[in-house]
């Protein structure tokens, strides 16, 4: 099968933006204002970063993929050689703590650089979240109100005593 020279030019922008942080879309202005924290829109063209929802998946990559490795290192290291409890805390907390928090950065960036290029957005929620919103803002009852008049089903969200209380008041 052969490779497609988009889906590789793609993957290529998607990780030069997000390693360096930044704007997807032009490539020059830069994606953080702070450490972690995007900018509200891009200085050089505009592009609005509200789509960008990373949420916590740099904390899941970074955790999968450092902290997983380095916890076998740090039990390979107590088994093999039993080493006193300090050298835990000069090697193996610093290690596990740095390789989990230096990362974050360059993987929110890759995560919102690939949200941008792929068009990422939540399949087919966007009319539910609308209704959701528009409920919660003129129904000023509450929550249980909301998800009574909406169409998600109380029992896959375990909501079932809470209908039956509210019904009941």
């Amino acid at each position: 099968m052969a490779d497609d020279p988009d889906r590789d030019s793609k993957a290529r922008w998607i990780f030069h933006c997000g390693a360096i942080g930044l704007c997807p879309r032009s490539g020059e202005g830069p994606m953080f204002r702070k450490w972690l924290k995007l900018q509200d829109k891009c200085p050089h063209c505009d592009l609005d970063y509200g789509f960008a929802a990373p949420d916590d998946g740099q904390a899941f990559f970074s955790l999968c993929i450092v902290a997983f490795p380095l916890t076998f290192f740090v039990v390979w290291l107590q088994v093999r050689f039993d080493p006193p409890f300090w050298v835990h805390l000069l090697i193996s907390v610093p290690l596990v703590g740095f390789g989990c928090v230096l990362p974050l950065k360059y993987i929110k960036g890759w995560l919102v650089a690939s949200q941008y290029i792929n068009k990422a957005q939540e399949a087919g929620t966007e009319r539910l979240w609308a209704d959701l919103n528009a409920r919660g803002q003129t129904d000023p009852s509450g929550l249980v109100t909301v998800l009574r008049q909406s169409p998600i089903s109380l029992r896959h969200l375990g909501l079932e005593r809470e209908r039956a209380d509210a019904a009941q008041i």
